[in-house]
């Protein structure tokens, strides 16, 4: 018989933690307890990518309505019912939570709805009071959004807050350039908002391709989202009408709402991590190896709190490799190369690989690209443009980098991610027949390099 309550202790049930102590019980047998402190499903399910995607489904039905006329039918636009769309996404999110908690009870995982703490390298302490011992431990208690450090910063709203607004604002100001700002930005203003971004680098979209943030950038400033490079916040404080915000342009505006999306922190504050010999980087994020293991040998942590790569399927992964490498007697390092994501701005931006800038440093490259006006948002008088483009090795021939920007771009660099995750050539791209009339038949059928670098 154990010594231990638990051969596995999971602390956060977001979608890593989830499937990790789902695994680990269902598969290996183990016995697993997991303490989560908010609900189950972590951000992606409750507070990320579950409902950011619900309302980037809503706020893209109004080119819907405009596009359906000029194809010929009798369509009436909204207006738009927030209260009717908010009530139905929180049922949504009930259900897919109750969904999560289901799975961990089928598995056999018992569960504590209690915050958890680190008392020594196998005990955790639970708010209830109790402690519970464990051969192992995984950390996977996410990240969370942060405000700057400015006063008055309460004011501001954080992303977790959008998805529970009373009504929808007139007017927003966002502040930060990212890809969770570009997001919102273009959701908010689909749904009807005045929106306005102020900005600190000359260009939104750090560290993404420059031609393909370049395109997303043209086309919501052509949607009509006043858009502010080089700008900050200088000052802000309630006032009569909302908030109001003097920037660093020296403009002064009254905004109903200010939405600060400059960043993330991991979620390892007063765990007692450090005092059990746990290490903490930048940013309090945990550091472990490639196989997810601490400095401390039974403590493992995954996820955003470890700041690697912050994508759900990325801590699904890293969950499934620590199962199978503790569980499974079979040491899985995480992969993180060549992960595909998505941006869901409107235009879409998918990308998998090297950003052209990145490759040209590494290597000779070729890049192969096209810009153009789709058929479906052309035949409707729309001016929105899409990119399709390879960054290609001048030695190996190697595709290192796909980029696409275009309407439904997640689900076509999903499939471009499997041919760049096995090192297809260009020349097997150029094999592949055409699927026509389609916007991604263009990776197929660029025959020739439009720059060298």
């Amino acid at each position: 018989m154990s010594k231990f309550d638990f051969d596995l202790f999971v602390i956060g049930g977001g979608s890593g933690g989830v499937r990790a102590a789902r695994v680990a019980a269902g598969e290996y047998g183990a016995t697993v307890g997991l303490a989560e402190e908010s609900r189950y499903g972590g951000t992606c399910v409750i507070r990320g990518c579950v409902p950011k995607k619900l309302m980037v489904f809503a706020s893209s039905y109004g080119d819907a309505f405009e596009d359906a006329r000029s194809y010929g039918w009798d369509v009436n636009d909204g207006p738009f019912d927030w209260h009717n769309f908010a009530d139905k996404m929180r049922s949504e999110l009930d259900r897919l939570e109750g969904v999560y908690r289901n799975l961990l009870d089928n598995s056999g995982v018992e569960k504590f709805d209690a915050r958890a703490t680190v008392k020594d390298a196998h005990t955790v302490k639970l708010s209830t009071g109790e402690e519970k011992t464990a051969k192992h431990i995984l950390i996977a208690t996410g990240g969370r959004p942060v405000r700057p450090p400015m006063e008055n910063a309460e004011l501001g709203l954080v992303s977790d807050d959008i998805f529970d607004l009373p009504s929808l604002p007139k007017s927003i100001l966002i502040v930060g350039g990212g890809y969770i700002a570009c997001e919102f930005a273009c959701i908010l203003h689909g749904l009807g908002v005045e929106v306005s971004m102020y900005y600190r680098g000359g260009q939104i979209l750090n560290g993404f391709d420059d031609e393909a943030r370049g395109i997303v950038s043209e086309q919501m400033r052509q949607r009509g989202i006043n858009m502010h490079s080089g700008a900050s916040i200088l000052e802000m404080e309630e006032r009569e009408g909302g908030i109001w915000v003097k920037s660093t342009m020296g403009k002064e505006k009254i905004f109903d709402h200010v939405f600060f999306a400059t960043g993330r922190k991991p979620n390892s504050d007063d765990m007692g991590l450090e005092d059990v010999g746990v290490k903490l980087g930048r940013n309090g994020a945990i550091e472990v190896d490639e196989y997810s293991q601490t400095g401390v040998p039974s403590i493992y942590a995954i996820g955003d709190v470890t700041d690697r790569v912050n994508l759900t399927p990325v801590a699904i992964r890293e969950g499934m490799a620590f199962v199978e490498t503790v569980f499974g007697s079979n040491p899985t390092p995480v992969d993180h190369e060549l992960i595909p994501s998505a941006v869901f701005t409107q235009p879409e931006m998918g990308t998998v690989g090297l950003s052209e800038e990145e490759a040209a440093e590494q290597e000779p490259i070729e890049v192969y690209a096209t810009s153009f006006k789709p058929m479906q948002q052309s035949f409707a008088g729309r001016d929105d443009r899409v990119l399709m483009k390879l960054v290609v090795s001048k030695k190996t021939r190697t595709v290192l980098g796909c980029h696409i920007v275009a309407p439904q771009a997640g689900e076509m660099i999903q499939l471009a991610g499997i041919a760049v995750k096995m090192g297809a050539t260009k020349e097997q791209f150029d094999a592949t027949c055409a699927v026509h009339p389609t916007m991604s038949e263009e990776l197929v059928t660029m025959r020739n390099p439009v720059r060298t670098a």
